[in-house]
């Protein structure tokens, strides 16, 4: 999931150094969001780990 929040911070990257403002906000939006969803289930995941032990 990391990966796809990271393509779609490139992919923003790209297009606002070309120019298109709209297609850049849209792929930046949908790598912020990607990114908290990754970050959510990470820390889940690390509770889950440590009350395991």
């Amino acid at each position: 999931m990391a990966r796809l929040a990271l393509v779609f911070f490139i992919v923003a990257i790209i297009a606002g150094i070309f120019g298109f403002g709209g297609i850049a906000a849209g792929a930046a939006s949908i790598a912020k969001i990607i990114f908290f969803i990754f970050l959510v289930l990470l820390i889940i995941s690390l509770i889950s780990r440590v009350l395991r032990v």
